[in-house]
């Protein structure tokens, strides 16, 4: 329980924090587009990167423990949320947009955000995955609990048991935090009055 805890919280905070930072980044994009045009190369080429590659770097920085792991996770989870969300944004309808007579502000709250919920659930539901593989990552590379960490350590003493048992626990739980995801967008599309 205490392995599970420890990889459940991780993930949470992991996931959380790369949705609600993609976000952020993504409205900055769209709201500024020279910071769009600055930020796209970077993030075309930070996509591309191979996250374990940083792995060691995010340890130098935060230290061996819970921090790197979170770090891990957004760096997993963040590029893909920016991405999808600013294209999202990008995408809104342009004929409503000069339509409306309306502040950059008012734009952003009447019209683009809530023409992107689908989007941003559609983003949660890639983050789940996302920051899973992050937090498993990172505790593969530093770690004193977690199920990543009981994978490695069985695997080092040949204990199979441990292993299967540990991705079959990480498996569980994946799909618990992907039904929670899920029954979140039930609940938003029945305030809003959509059919799911």
């Amino acid at each position: 329980l205490l392995h599970v805890g420890v990889s459940c919280s991780e993930t949470a905070v992991g996931f959380l924090l790369g949705t609600a930072a993609g976000t952020v980044v993504a409205v900055a994009m769209w709201w500024w587009p020279t910071l769009s045009r600055v930020l796209d190369p970077y993030l075309v080429v930070l996509n591309a990167l191979p996250k374990t590659a940083l792995g060691p770097i995010f340890i130098v920085w935060m230290g061996a423990g819970t921090g790197a792991i979170i770090v891990m996770t957004l760096a997993i989870s963040l590029i893909v949320t920016i991405l999808n969300m600013y294209e999202g944004f990008r995408a809104t309808d342009a004929q409503k947009t000069r339509l409306m007579a309306a502040s950059r502000w008012q734009l952003l709250r009447m019209l683009v955000f809530p023409a992107n919920y689908a989007t941003l659930l559609n983003t949660l539901k890639v983050n789940v995955g996302l920051s899973w593989v992050g937090v498993i990552m990172g505790e593969f590379l530093v770690s004193r609990a977690g199920l990543g960490y009981l994978i490695v350590y069985g695997s080092q003493v040949f204990n199979m048991d441990l292993v299967m048992t540990s991705v079959l626990l990480l498996l569980v739980a994946a799909v618990v935090m992907y039904r929670l995801v899920l029954w979140v967008e039930k609940i938003l599309y029945h305030l809003l009055g959509v059919k799911a």
